[in-house]
């Protein structure tokens, strides 16, 4: 492994609050070196690891690269007075994906009336946090979730429509829908070719 580091380079990890040994146990990660025995064996470096994975560098689920830490190995390899631009997810994206989450179970849909009992929208700070984590990975845009989210409400309303049974009641909470991640089976059906209603006027949610 090699790794160039300049004075420059220097300042700027410090800055952002960065550390040389974060950028280390990052370049081993990009070349995917196992690193469960190095993390096992020294509580040190099982704390940096968990920073990894705090500051959005790699992702929690299968130790991949994020969006953030691709291009701060990126910014190593650069050459001149560039500056780590830090990534800042968009508001409206997460706004627009919390609004489209049912705040209850509770809904009307086609002229019927159904009633629950559950809050579904819950947590949102850290609905937003587990949000923008899954965003950083780089597999999803905001509006995949947003797309697979809205798919999965309106199916779950039309078989309650169907069999005459609330089926919006067994929706996870919005925090658990996320560390779940039970928006992928919705992504890959609209991925091959599912048409979701992106403006539905059928339903009220309560």
């Amino acid at each position: 492994m090699h790794l160039e580091i300049n004075l420059h380079h220097f300042e700027e990890i410090i800055k952002k609050g960065y550390s040389l040994d974060i950028i280390y146990l990052l370049k081993l990660v990009e070349e995917q070196v196992d690193l469960s025995s190095i993390v096992n064996n020294s509580a040190r470096i099982a704390a940096l690891h968990q920073s990894l994975i705090r500051k959005g560098l790699i992702s929690d689920n299968d130790e991949r690269l994020t969006i953030m830490g691709k291009e701060l190995l990126s910014f190593i390899k650069t050459e001149g007075e560039v500056k780590i631009v830090k990534k800042k997810a968009s508001v409206d994206e997460f706004e627009t994906w919390w609004k489209t989450f049912p705040g209850t179970d509770t809904f009307t849909h086609k002229g019927r009336k159904f009633t629950g009992s559950r809050s579904l929208r819950q947590n949102k700070e850290d609905c937003k946090i587990k949000f923008n984590k899954i965003l950083l990975e780089g597999d999803y845009t905001a509006k995949q979730l947003t797309d697979a989210l809205q798919y999965d409400v309106d199916q779950k309303k039309d078989a309650s429509i169907k069999q005459g049974t609330n089926k919006l009641t067994f929706m996870q909470n919005s925090l658990t829908y996320l560390n779940q991640r039970s928006y992928e089976p919705f992504i890959e059906l609209i991925n091959e070719g599912v048409e979701i209603n992106s403006n539905p006027q059928s339903g009220t949610d309560i």
